[in-house]
């Protein structure tokens, strides 16, 4: 989709490598006293997304297994629109660059069809015996380039 105007009108050819995307139900605890979603709520959203899109392409159990998790070393959220409690909202999210060590996520948020929020993440993955980044692991690495 392209966005014009902040609403999606048609298909676009952005690569958006690894998305996935989820229906976000806005809970009434997500609601600040404005009547709005609260900011803090977009960085759960962003975290489940992280997970659907590790679910996805890398399960996180299998990454402690090996002794590796991903951290995150910065978030970064441009608001467009308020969200309000009877929105309908899809996240999506995939990964704008994979480096040897670090990564950077994109996500969107769309509600009622028009741009609500954009952000990006930056992360890298760490070895859980002595905290120290290690490579992306080859198995992100191949369905990146592929």
């Amino acid at each position: 989709m392209i966005v014009q105007g902040g609403i999606m009108t048609g298909n676009y050819n952005l690569e958006r490598p690894l998305q996935v995307e989820l229906d976000i139900p806005i809970r009434t605890y997500d609601i600040d006293f404005a009547g709005i979603v609260s900011n803090v709520v977009y960085i759960r959203w962003l975290e489940d997304l992280r997970l659907r899109l590790l679910d996805e392409y890398l399960p996180l159990d299998k990454l402690i297994q090996q002794g590796c998790v991903p951290i995150l070393t910065g978030t970064q959220i441009e608001y467009k629109r308020q969200i309000k409690l009877f929105d309908k909202l899809i996240g999506r999210m995939w990964i704008k660059d994979l480096g040897k060590i670090k990564v950077s996520l994109e996500a969107e948020f769309i509600s009622n069809n028009q741009l609500a929020a954009s952000a990006v993440q930056k992360g890298a993955f760490i070895n859980l015996k002595d905290n120290r980044p290690q490579p992306v692991p080859e198995e992100l690495q191949s369905q990146y380039s592929c």
